[in-house]
């Protein structure tokens, strides 16, 4: 089968990896020069299986009030208004339950361990290196009130048999020895052992570099402008470079995927949730962090890529606005210079926004669509690199008709495709 792949970020160049194993013709095509250079460029470099979980979490409208008059608030609702923002917001507020947040963060945790083993595998497979590590992630609390809050985590991460460690302020320090310098600041922690970091860019250049060497076919510099439907049936992609045909298509295209997919009726609740990153040279090692430390308070990861400290965290509902404003920058250094001082020289540190492709349940969606070989691999949210590998695994096999190997049918169009029935909108397909 010759199978066309929309996109080149980690989604879908893994999604060609696993399509290209299982023996198909791929093409992947993408507007940018190379692979990565968006959404996957400048990551927080999390691979976090148990700290996946949805931002639509019980308390969490309250929560985005008293932000609103924080000067370092982890969310940003930008007041600029739109229909999709507020459906969206609407969609997201309403999985705001302890019922959904629980559904939402069970199947999260479940597709992201499994990412986590495909990555081991393929990276045991094919010898990749891209600035890992395997030393786990510190959940990191400020105030005993987090602490607390976190038991409903707790029972998600006990019931999914993913390992925990409950942590006090001496433990964290064990974990993490650069903390010693801000020890009055943190009253303990939750450690995820099995979670591990890298550098998602790189990654996704050397994979895509082993694909192109098994085959895979990369068109760089090509802007997708519409899909080709004849019947009901997906045939193909209008390019700038021409028609692309094949026998399916794969959209992988982030937070782009809606507006391509709105000309056949697909109205995908996928929004565009900005975040950003800082990236400098550890100076002091002794000082820097080991692994990945998430600081709750202020949603920022703090993760050790190589020779270098990586800040990527925040939330702001802004649409497709790629500005870069001083103060998210001021953010996302208190929250580094506060825990890791002298770690490094942030005013050194390039500083990077990218788009998240937010679903509002924090599940991405992977699998068919009605029009008849059309798949999406889309809506990953801030999880894209912890989810890269499992989503491109399981996307493959929908496309070659296996059955997968963990469950696959909540994370697919069908739960939208349902809502939109009992509420009348949302993803009514249209012939086209």
């Amino acid at each position: 089968m010759r199978v066309i792949i929309l996109g080149a970020g980690v989604i879908g160049v893994t999604s060609a990896w696993y399509l290209s194993q299982a023996g198909h013709e791929v093409v992947v095509i993408d507007r940018q020069p190379a692979p990565a250079l968006e959404t996957s460029f400048a990551n927080a470099g999390e691979v976090s299986p148990g700290y996946s979980a949805p931002w639509a979490a019980p308390g969490i409208p309250l929560k985005a009030l008293k932000w609103m008059f924080q000067k370092h608030a982890p969310l940003i609702v930008q007041p600029r208004s739109d229909l999709a923002k507020l459906s969206w917001l609407a969609r997201m507020l309403s999985n705001c339950t302890p019922e959904a947040y629980k559904v939402n963060k069970a199947r999260m945790v479940r597709l992201a361990e499994y990412s986590r083993d495909c990555l081991q595998a393929l990276r045991d497979e094919t010898g990749i290196r891209y600035d890992e590590r395997m030393q786990g992630t510190l959940q990191l609390f400020r105030k005993e009130a987090q602490l607390e809050a976190a038991g409903k985590d707790i029972a998600v991460l006990r019931d999914g048999g993913v390992a925990f460690e409950v942590l006090d302020v001496d433990g964290c320090l064990q974990a993490e020895p650069g903390l010693a310098a801000a020890r009055d600041k943190i009253v303990g922690g939750l450690r995820l052992p099995g979670d591990e970091t890298g550098d998602c860019l790189k990654f996704t250049t050397s994979l895509a570099e082993k694909a192109a060497a098994a085959g895979v076919e990369f068109r760089y510099n090509t802007s997708i402008e519409r899909l080709l439907v004849e019947r009901g049936r997906v045939r193909g992609a209008v390019t700038s470079g021409g028609h692309v045909t094949g026998d399916a298509v794969v959209v992988a295209l982030g937070s782009h995927s809606p507006a391509l997919l709105g000309p056949l009726g697909l109205r995908l609740p996928v929004y565009p949730v900005k975040g950003y990153s800082l990236t400098f040279p550890v100076r002091h090692d002794e000082a820097a962090p080991v692994s990945t430390v998430m600081d709750e308070t202020y949603k920022v990861a703090i993760t050790r890529l190589g020779d270098r400290i990586r800040v990527g965290g925040l939330a702001e509902i802004a649409g497709f606005d790629l500005s870069l404003p001083a103060s998210r920058r001021a953010t996302l250094a208190h929250s580094v210079e506060g825990l890791f001082p002298g770690a490094g020289d942030v005013s050194e540190a390039s500083f990077w926004c990218g788009l998240r492709p937010m679903t509002p349940d924090g599940t991405p969606v992977i699998g068919r669509t009605p029009v008849a070989g059309l798949f999406l691999n889309t809506g990953h949210g801030t999880l894209g690199w912890t989810m890269a590998a499992g989503s491109g695994r399981v996307l493959a096999d929908i496309v070659s008709g296996r059955r997968a190997e963990i469950e696959t049918a909540d994370l697919g169009l069908a739960r939208y495709l349902r809502e939109g029935r009992r509420g009348g909108r949302d993803l009514v397909p249209v012939d086209a």
